[in-house]
């Protein structure tokens, strides 16, 4: 059973950074494509970054700020956040997938005040 878990959540003033960390256990594999994704209160889950083979994709509201680091042997993912704005207030969720399967972590809150 893949179970992915994030730490390094919580409360930071807008400017400032947190990193958060992803841990995938229970799997005998690599996963092609790990990164992470964000849901805001009354919003739709959104990818904030991903890797995959050689490529990183962010979005554009990230981009710039935030960088997402991955060890492939470790089965690891993280993301440094910095310059942090109250609009990226959200749970942050780790996601692993593998031949069409997507795996979730059950998220991390990220809360930036102004």
């Amino acid at each position: 059973q893949v179970q992915l878990v994030e730490s390094g959540g919580g409360l930071v003033q807008a400017g400032g950074s947190l990193r958060l960390s992803c841990a995938a256990s229970g799997s005998i594999f690599s996963f092609h494509a790990m990164g992470w994704y964000r849901q805001a209160p009354g919003k739709q889950r959104e990818l904030v970054a991903v890797k995959y083979g050689g490529n990183t994709i962010y979005s554009d509201s990230v981009k710039g700020r935030f960088t997402i680091s991955r060890d492939n042997a470790k089965n690891t993912v993280g993301l440094q956040m910095n310059s942090l704005k109250p609009e990226d207030t959200a749970v942050y969720y780790c996601n692993a997938e593998n031949i069409g399967v997507d795996y979730w972590g059950k998220g991390t809150l990220v809360t930036v005040s102004s």
